[in-house]
């Protein structure tokens, strides 16, 4: 694994180096932070293809939707992560990934309807994933996150969220799957209880919705952080009061363009958004479904003249500063 170089203003002049250079491995050992990624999802493919035999390959062409997607998955990844072998595997896949990547912190957990998989309590979750954190990467700041699921009933998520809520170790949490299913305001009870618990709050919105959707889920659930949030680049409103209340939108370029939401790198909002004073970070949201991992995607943003390397400096630094929690409303 790369050796990841403390972070100053040697580091800086390394990384835009690197950069420029279109070196990927000096550009691995600069720390930075992921806060968008999958889990096992985000695994390290060559680990994965050592210890299950099985390789999978990236999509290769852009994909119409989220429909699509999830085929597409079922016929490469299978049950590749069922069990509890499965699972513990791709754990360690998600930790090697994040090594090899020079993380110096990356969230992700499990999500809540795990509890109903057979693999035991919560606590049995958090410990088995917890456990391969400190046998694999104990050096990574693991931020353990839960996940909501949109397709879910409120019922369900709100019994399932309980008894991992009551353990205390968990610091994140966020939800996602179909923008359009269900409204945003379902989940406002299930935030409540979240925030009330000291958990920072993300979700995923304005991949596939307006920027007026981000606005709102912003204000009604209180989000500290949006996954995605693309589309707020639609409205300079939008991106002033996602500036003002320094909001960061988490990322992914290549899933943004590998499932049509972006023609190209090269057009990619982040540069709007960027330049409208917008906190972003760079992330890959699933690692081995798209090819490209943290280090991978700042060089093609790079390739792309989308920013200089300087700043790409300025958003690996954002991406390891330290999160806070949304101060209450009045």
């Amino acid at each position: 694994m790369p050796t990841v170089l403390n972070d100053g203003a040697s580091t800086t002049s390394q990384f835009i180096a690197a950069l420029e250079a279109d070196d990927l491995p000096a550009v691995r050992r600069a720390p930075k932070g992921e806060s968008h990624t999958h889990g096992p999802f985000g695994g390290d493919r060559a680990y994965l293809a050592a210890v299950t035999g099985r390789d999978v390959v990236p999509v290769a062409a852009p994909l119409a939707s989220m429909d699509e997607m999830h085929a597409w998955t079922a016929a490469h990844v299978g049950n590749l992560f069922a069990g509890p072998e499965g699972r513990r595997v791709g754990t360690e896949a998600a930790f090697v990934r994040a090594l090899e990547d020079g993380l110096s912190r990356v969230e992700f957990g499990d999500d809540v309807w795990m509890i109903t998989q057979g693999q035991g309590s919560a606590a049995d979750l958090f410990a088995d994933m917890a456990g391969v954190h400190a046998r694999v990467a104990p050096t990574i700041d693991w931020v353990p996150q839960l996940g909501l699921s949109r397709h879910c009933k409120l019922s369900w998520l709100d019994r399932w969220l309980a008894p991992f809520l009551d353990l205390g170790l968990y610091r994140a949490i966020d939800l996602s799957g179909d923008e359009l299913v269900q409204p945003i305001e379902v989940f406002l009870p299930l935030y409540r209880l979240a925030k009330s618990r000291g958990l920072r709050l993300k979700a995923h919105i304005g991949e596939w919705g307006t920027a007026d959707d981000v606005w709102r889920a912003v204000e009604l659930l209180g989000l500290d952080e949006v996954q995605h949030g693309i589309a707020a680049a639609e409205s300079p409103t939008v991106m002033r009061f996602l500036a003002d209340h320094q909001i960061p939108l988490n990322i992914c370029p290549t899933s943004n363009l590998m499932l049509g939401r972006v023609a190209s790198l090269e057009t990619h909002p982040i540069r709007a958004l960027f330049d409208a004073g917008v906190k972003v970070t760079v992330n890959s949201d699933d690692a081995l479904v798209f090819g490209r991992g943290v280090s991978e995607e700042f060089l093609a943003l790079h390739r792309a003249g989308v920013f200089t390397a300087a700043e790409l400096d300025v958003i690996r630094r954002w991406s390891l500063e330290p999160r806070s929690l949304k101060p209450a409303a009045e």
